[in-house]
C-alpha cells in the first residue's frame, strides 16, 4: 500500500512502471568477477558480503561508507540488530578489511557514525588507514528526550591509505554573512560587499552546522530512514576527488552518493541489498539529468544554512 501523502509532500515514490523501467539498470551480483567499466555508473544489487570479493583491484578514487550503526534498525525488508561493541567491531572489520586492495594508492575514505558506533569505527579503521580527522555535523531533527541531552550529532571519519592524496580546500570553502563587518584603512578586510549585502568566504572546519536533513517537502527527499543529505556528500566529493574520479559507496541506500557523484561530474558504484531502494536510486539519478541543483550549493560556493534564502528575501 503506497502510504497517503500531504499535498505538498514531495518525498520520492515509484510506480510499477518505473521499477520495471530502472531494474534493467541494475547490476545482479553473480559468480562472475566484474570488470571496472562493467561497474562504472553502476549500482550493483545485492549483499556487499557476497559481492566485494566480485570487484576489481584498484578501481576507486574515493570510498564513501554509511554503514548500519550500532542500533536496532528497520531498512524496508532487511533489519539490523544492535550488537556487544566489540561484535560491532568484527562486523566492520570483515568488510572494510576487504576494501583495501578496491583503493588507489592516493584514494580517500570517509565512514559515517554516530556517537555509539564511532569507538568501533576508530579501532577498525586506525588498523587499515591514516586516520586524518573526525567530522561532526549537525543532524537537527527530532523533538528530543525528557531525560537526556537531544542526540543530534553524527560523525564521518575522514581516512586516507597514505599522505599522497586529493583535498580541494577552495571547493570546499563556506560562504556566511558578516554581521560586524570590520575594515582596515577604510577597506574590507576579510570580506566583501554583494548585493549591498556583506559575506565572507572561510575555510572549512570539522564542525558542520550548515546542514539541513532531507525531510518531505525537499526533493530529493525518500522513505530510506537513514538518508543523507546531498550538501553533506557533496563537501566531500568536492575536497576528496576530481572530475572523472570513481566515488564508491557499498551501503549505496536511496542513492545520495551516486547522484552528487553525478551532479558534480564524477562516476560512481556502488552496492545496495534493498532492491526498492536501488530502484530509487535510479530514479534520482535519472532525475539528475536534468537538475543539476544541491540544496545550499550554489554558484560554486557552499553557503552557510539560510543564508542565501535570507539574502534573496532581502
Amino acid at each position: 500500500m503506497q502510504k497517503k501523502r500531504a499535498p505538498l509532500n514531495r518525498t520520492l515514490t515509484l510506480t510499477k512502471l518505473e521499477i520495471s523501467e530502472f531494474r534493467k539498470n541494475l547490476i545482479n551480483a553473480q559468480d562472475k568477477p566484474l570488470k571496472s567499466d562493467q561497474i562504472g555508473n553502476k549500482i550493483i544489487n545485492g549483499d556487499i558480503f557476497k559481492t566485494i570479493d566480485l570487484l576489481p583491484n584498484k578501481f576507486i578514487d574515493l570510498l564513501f561508507v554509511d554503514p548500519p550503526y550500532n542500533l536496532h534498525k528497520k531498512f524496508n525488508l532487511a533489519t539490523f540488530k544492535k550488537m556487544d561493541n566489540d561484535k560491532y567491531a568484527e562486523w566492520l572489520d570483515l568488510w572494510i578489511s576487504k576494501t583495501i586492495r578496491l583503493l588507489k594508492p592516493n584514494a580517500s575514505v570517509y565512514i559515517c557514525g554516530d556517537w555509539k558506533s564511532s569507538p568501533a569505527i576508530y579501532t577498525v579503521a586506525e588498523k587499515h588507514f591514516k586516520i586524518n580527522n573526525r567530522i561532526t555535523w549537525e543532524r537537527e531533527k527530532g523533538r528530543g528526550a525528557k531525560s537526556n541531552w537531544k542526540n543530534c550529532s553524527e560523525d564521518i571519519w575522514f581516512c586516507t591509505l597514505s599522505d599522497n592524496f586529493t583535498f580541494n580546500v577552495e571547493d570546499v570553502k563556506i560562504k556566511r554573512q558578516v554581521l560586524a563587518p570590520y575594515k582596515e584603512n577604510g577597506k574590507p578586510k576579510d570580506w566583501v560587499s554583494v548585493e549591498k549585502e556583506n559575506f565572507r568566504t572561510t575555510f572549512p572546519s570539522n564542525i558542520w552546522t550548515d546542514i539541513t536533513v532531507p525531510f518531505w517537502s525537499m526533493p530529493e527527499n525518500t522513505d530510506h530512514p537513514t538518508q543523507k543529505p546531498e550538501k553533506l556528500v557533496a563537501k566531500i566529493i568536492l575536497a576528496s576527488s576530481n572530475p572523472g574520479d570513481l566515488v564508491f559507496d557499498p551501503f549505496m541506500g536511496s542513492g545520495t552518493t551516486a547522484v552528487v557523484a553525478k551532479k558534480l561530474g564524477r562516476k560512481y558504484a556502488g552496492i545496495e541489498l534493498d532492491f526498492d531502494y536501488c530502484c530509487i536510486a535510479e530514479k534520482r539519478l535519472k532525475l539528475a539529468e536534468e537538475n543539476k541543483k544541491i540544496q545550499g550549493y550554489e554558484d560554486g560556493v557552499f553557503w552557510e544554512r539560510n543564508t542565501i534564502r535570507n539574502k534573496k528575501k532581502k
